[in-house]
């Protein structure tokens, strides 16, 4: 582990608990249940296992649908777009955070489709934006990190806590699913540093268009995260010291967010890069947290392959989406509802009355419906 002195900040602390994981013994209880239901086990495919999950989490069986899923998207500038990473000026994200609390964006719409809420948190948009959404406002942009930290450690500790702070509050408003979703012009490049330093991937191999730059704004970005990668290697096993010298405001606001979600026991759909580039430091502040997370979706974002592959997670969806928001998270929402209603709704061998596969015969002697 890092020799760094452990961080402090007055009343506020950045060590979480340790994760319970979600309930084995519901997910065998869950297992068994899928085979008892009127279908071919398996046929189903992730479904079945997505299901299970829920329940495990829910500590339930047969689990519930979702009554309150909730997004919440964490808005902040970056100092790194002065410096020509992104095809969009940094004013876009109060802009947008505007069009978010209008109910204008595409995770406005899709949520409504999804059936679930959307808050939108100030945490380092670099203008004054509406009361209503800066209550946990940390700072005015983080630093560029390609030559200064992001932010200080006081700051980086109270972004933690807010995020922290968010997820107790939407999960006492009655919250049984979260979404995190971003909002930040530029926020690709810290999200890849984090990536590429904790898989030790090199930038190339690692950095996307993002909002779609050209061939000289995705060099510009490449020579940018190395030399944020160069300050960041050295606090790889130090996740308070990383999002200080690397990630944001936003980034430490949604690695509390994720992490404390998985202390309350509340499942996740992950977004896209810049939402699981918090969730691998949000698990090591958390360890365990990973397990309470699935993947809403895969970005078209190289970096989120390989962070992806990191936490060990296989999205729900895959279309070839880079937006963020959370849009790709509330896109795969109806498909966990899906699963969770298959479980707890479709019926059962005995209570259909249909003869179930027969596990006394030899399985080559049993038809299988699928097969007619």
């Amino acid at each position: 582990m890092s020799s760094e002195p452990a961080p402090t900040s007055p009343g506020l602390d950045a060590t979480f608990p340790p994760v319970v994981s979600p309930d084995r013994e519901i997910r065998r209880r869950a297992d068994a249940r899928q085979l008892a239901l009127t279908k071919p086990a398996g046929s189903l495919g992730r479904l079945e296992d997505l299901g299970c999950w829920i329940a495990s989490c829910q500590g339930e069986v047969p689990p519930h649908p979702f009554r309150r899923p909730r997004v919440v998207v964490f808005a902040g500038d970056h100092g790194i777009t002065r410096h020509g990473v992104s095809a969009y000026p940094a004013e876009v994200t109060a802009q947008m955070v505007a069009n978010f609390v209008a109910g204008g964006a595409a995770v406005n719409i899709l949520a409504t489709v999804a059936g679930a809420g959307v808050r939108v948190v100030d945490i380092a948009v670099d203008s004054d934006t509406d009361p209503s959404v800066s209550e946990f406002k940390i700072r005015r942009s983080s630093g560029s990190i390609d030559r200064e930290d992001a932010l200080t450690e006081d700051e980086t500790i109270r972004a933690i806590a807010a995020g922290r702070a968010i997820a107790d509050r939407e999960i006492d408003e009655g919250a049984d699913l979260l979404i995190a979703g971003d909002m930040g012009i530029g926020n690709t490049t810290p999200a890849t540093v984090l990536i590429a330093t904790l898989t030790n991937t090199e930038p190339v191999a690692a950095v996307g268009r993002g909002t779609g730059i050209d061939d000289a704004g995705w060099m510009r970005k490449v020579t940018a995260i190395r030399d944020a990668m160069r300050r960041a290697r050295p606090h790889t096993r130090n996740p308070i010291a990383l999002l200080r010298t690397a990630g944001g405001a936003d980034f430490a606001a949604m690695a509390g967010y994720l992490a404390q979600a998985s202390v309350r026991r509340t499942p996740v759909l992950l977004d896209g890069v810049v939402v699981t580039a918090a969730a691998m430091v949000a698990e090591e502040l958390a360890p365990g947290a990973r397990d309470w997370w699935a993947a809403g979706h895969r970005s078209a974002e190289p970096s989120h392959a390989i962070a992806l592959r990191h936490l060990n997670l296989e999205p729900i969806v895959d279309l070839g989406m880079r937006l963020g928001e959370g849009s790709g998270a509330v896109t795969a929402l109806p498909v966990l509802q899906g699963a969770v209603t298959v479980l707890a709704q479709m019926a059962t061998f005995d209570e259909a009355g249909i003869s179930g596969r027969d596990t006394d015969s030899d399985e080559a002697t049993v038809p299988d419906p699928r097969d007619e």
